[in-house]
């Protein structure tokens, strides 16, 4: 196994690299001029010229690439531009409103989708099954940002059940963190839980119709043990793969709902660096937010043999 982790770790360097170069160009060839926006409402040409020689952005576009690239190896993903900070700083200054929302939101989806998945196969054909999935089809064609205004208006607004914006860190109250983090991660799962309910369905649909099903159910095993032991291990690979890859989808959403909500964290920045075309906020989010991508594949990877030993690395 040992060696198969050094492979993957290997392979996430080709990864990057693409990332970076595809990010790197994008942005520096799309339209604005950062130096213009630092220069101010009535910037000169000198002014914005001056800027521009202190940025770097005066040099070639490849020699850039060269130089932040050589940054990167040393582990320095630049400095904000907009906010004049390493960026690394504003990162991890911002890294846990984002991991609290984005672990709530992944339990809760979780909890919320396996039963209904499990429970709409076990009764496939039914009311129960067509209702399960129809509530999937509608949370997965809404907008986030729509779910959570709704949300907003009905819960917040409308009984002042919980606070309409804001965070507050779980070191500082619990209590408080809890509450302001139930409307986000709500609007947010219920995203990630259709897709998950609705894989969870397809996979216990195809598992329930084994020969091994059929056989414990001949000799007498009770629904709930063949439901909720047998049946759900064999289907546990896909499931778990979906929840590893819906990753993605909580990355876009994780920008939409921390606006919605202002909610400080790295989806927030990243909003704020595209508005102040902050080029190394947004190359330094997206390089980083593509190496965890990458290695919570190979941490799904790897606990497939958790759920069956005959997986081989």
């Amino acid at each position: 196994m040992g060696g198969y982790i050094l492979k993957r770790l290997l392979a996430t360097i080709p990864v990057l690299f693409v990332v970076a170069a595809v990010v790197f160009f994008i942005l520096h060839l799309s339209p604005g001029d950062p130096a213009e926006i630092m220069a101010g409402e009535r910037p000169t040409p000198e002014n914005v010229e001056r800027i521009r020689r202190s940025l770097g952005l005066d040099r070639p576009m490849l020699e850039q690439f060269a130089l932040w690239l050589l940054q990167i190896a040393r582990g320095d993903l630049g400095r904000s531009i907009y906010y004049d900070r390493p960026v690394i700083g504003l990162i991890l200054a911002r890294v846990e409103p984002t991991l609290a929302l984005t672990i709530t939101t992944i339990t809760f989806s979780v909890l919320l989708a396996v039963p209904l998945g499990i429970l709409a196969a076990w009764r496939a054909g039914t009311w129960v099954d067509r209702a399960v999935m129809l509530q999937s089809v509608l949370a997965f064609s809404l907008p986030v940002f729509l779910i959570g205004y709704v949300l907003v208006i009905n819960l917040a607004l409308g009984w002042r059940l919980f606070p309409v914006q804001g965070y507050v860190g779980i070191a500082q109250d619990p209590l408080q963190f809890a509450h302001r983090l139930v409307l986000p991660t709500v609007s947010l799962g219920l995203v990630h839980a259709a897709l998950l309910a609705r894989i969870t369905r397809g996979t216990m649909l195809e598992v329930l119709g084994e020969d091994f099903i059929r056989t414990a159910r001949a000799k007498g095993m009770r629904e709930r043990r063949m439901l909720l032991v047998h049946a759900i291990r064999n289907a546990a690979i896909p499931i778990v793969t979906t929840i590893g890859s819906g990753i993605a989808l909580l990355i876009g959403g994780v920008v939409v709902t921390e606006s919605v909500f202002a909610i400080p964290g790295i989806g927030r920045l990243t909003l704020d660096a595209v508005l102040h075309r902050d080029y190394p906020v947004i190359q330094g989010v997206i390089l980083v937010v593509a190496a965890v991508y990458v290695l919570v594949n190979l941490l799904i990877d790897l606990s497939y043999r958790l759920f069956d030993p005959r997986v081989r690395y």
